[in-house]
């Protein structure tokens, strides 16, 4: 993809974004921030005991959020190089299916990773992992498409 980055990719494109994963401005989301790491995009995200499905334990509607979110920032990073934009699009998730492995612990840091695995002209395929105390607890494979202006979900930031 490119040069790491010290600031997220939703810091730096859509500090006002509310959305409830990723927004920076959702005083009460998930407030996620995915960095890009070479050809992957990272994110490294601490759970509270309000994100918990039962004690320790990760809630799985929680994980698909996260997947959701992060996904499509890795998507919209990659096709704003592809198209050598200096903004991502606005990327919507066209379809997703989340693995769950193995019960993910709440009371650790997880990381995400993603990376687009094929791309068209508006949408890309991202696979990604979720991962705690280094064990993998969850997959997902998505398709992520770049909306335009009168979509419902289109946004400039």
């Amino acid at each position: 993809m490119t040069e790491p980055t010290t600031i997220s990719l939703q810091d730096r494109f859509a500090p006002h974004n509310a959305c409830f994963g990723c927004g920076p401005s959702n005083p009460k989301g998930l407030r996620l921030k995915s960095f890009v790491e070479g050809d992957e995009v990272v994110c490294r995200w601490t759970p509270e005991t309000h994100h918990e499905a039962f004690p320790g334990m990760l809630n799985g509607g929680v994980i698909g959020s996260l997947f959701d979110c992060h996904c499509n920032w890795t998507a919209a990073w990659f096709l704003m190089n592809r198209r050598s934009e200096s903004s991502p699009p606005c990327t919507v998730t066209a379809e997703y299916t989340v693995r769950l492995r193995a019960p993910t612990p709440s009371a650790a840091e997880v990381e995400l990773r993603a990376r687009v695995v094929d791309a068209r002209d508006d949408r890309a395929t991202v696979e990604a992992t979720l991962s705690s105390g280094g064990k993998l607890t969850a997959t997902c494979s998505g398709l992520f498409v770049a909306v335009k202006e009168g979509h419902p979900a289109y946004n400039r930031w």
